[in-house]
């Protein structure tokens, strides 16, 4: 019930104007609702409430990760081609590379914390983060750290980036289309509801372009698990028995694809999907706030600036870097 009115309040949130004009989802609003329950009522009622909260931020958020995929069909592939396709390839497998290695090796991080920000920055924000951690067998505090990160530099995208293109046709410095904005936009920038923003800031066209691209973007969530899981399972010590640790499967990643799978049949009714669609919303939120609720403010303070400085390497990365791509990709499959 604690969980479940905190989601409701930042639902509530996300609804009105000024949440929706900076980009600040129901999710990103839940867990900062948590934790500013989390450090100042919820230590009194810790005891009798931590199992509801164990709950929610496990099987909750599993399922939350398995509706996702009714905001995805296959058919979305075909809107964006194969350069579409392969941008977002690219961009994912860089930005993740860069992240693992400038976060353990460059800045001395966690390894846990650097995958986290990793998986936000490469694939949809929040959402990647929270279906990341289970695999990545993170704690709290280090998810929260990736999760704030992702709503500072996103809010940032979707600012920066309708003035870059509005700068560029100004100065006519690159030939870009409305079309290329929309893909270079649902390539980069984090979260879905800043997409929407940064996309829909340009043109109805460049936004609808900027939300497939980032929809097949959100679809390569599922391979992406599975490898991280196969990946790091690889890397782990040997346990004491002699044996290796075994893979933590992402069984929630293949609920996801065949939800996917089915909704691009288009057999549900419409009705349906809305209403599952509004579950799933209220399923990650809280989540999200029961994330929040288990997080301490002193934990974020001992997370110090090596987060802050590799998602901003990552956000320079997506922006140059993400346009490279973007460019390179479109002038050889065109």
């Amino acid at each position: 019930m604690l969980v479940a009115a905190l989601a409701a309040g930042a639902l509530v949130l996300a609804a009105l104007p000024w949440p929706q004009a900076h980009g600040l989802s129901a999710l990103t609003l839940a867990i900062v609702l948590g934790i500013a329950v989390g450090n100042t009522v919820y230590p009194r009622i810790a005891h009798p409430t931590a199992p509801g909260v164990a709950f929610c931020k496990h099987w909750l958020l599993r399922a939350g990760i398995v509706l996702y995929g009714l905001r995805l069909t296959f058919q979305d592939i075909g809107q964006v081609g194969m350069a579409g396709v392969a941008i977002d390839a690219l961009v994912l497998t860089s930005t993740f590379a860069l992240a693992w290695w400038a976060g353990t090796r460059v800045l001395g991080m966690d390894r846990e914390a650097a995958l986290l920000i990793g998986a936000g920055s490469a694939i949809c924000g929040a959402a990647a983060v929270m279906a990341a951690e289970p695999v990545v067998r993170a704690r709290p505090a280090q998810v929260t750290v990736a999760v704030s990160t992702v709503v500072v530099f996103g809010t940032v995208a979707m600012v920066l980036y309708p003035a870059l293109y509005q700068l560029n046709l100004a100065v006519g410095a690159l030939s870009f289309s409305e079309q290329l904005y929309g893909v270079f936009t649902g390539s980069t920038v984090h979260e879905v509801a800043q997409v929407v923003a940064a996309g829909g800031a340009v043109s109805a066209a460049a936004a609808d372009t900027a939300v497939i691209t980032k929809m097949v973007r959100v679809m390569m969530l599922a391979p992406f698990l599975v490898g991280l899981s196969l990946l790091l399972a690889r890397q782990r010590p040997t346990a004491r028995d002699g044996g290796s640790h075994r893979v933590v499967v992402p069984w929630f990643a293949f609920g996801f694809v065949a939800v996917a799978a089915v909704n691009s049949l288009q057999v549900l009714p419409p009705v349906l999907v809305t209403a599952a669609l509004q579950v799933d919303t209220v399923l990650l939120a809280m989540a999200m706030a029961a994330l929040g609720l288990t997080t301490q403010v002193r934990a974020l303070r001992q997370a110090g600036l090596k987060p802050l400085l590799l998602a901003l390497l990552l956000f320079a990365w997506l922006l140059v870097g993400g346009l490279a791509i973007t460019l390179g990709v479109h002038a050889l499959l065109r």
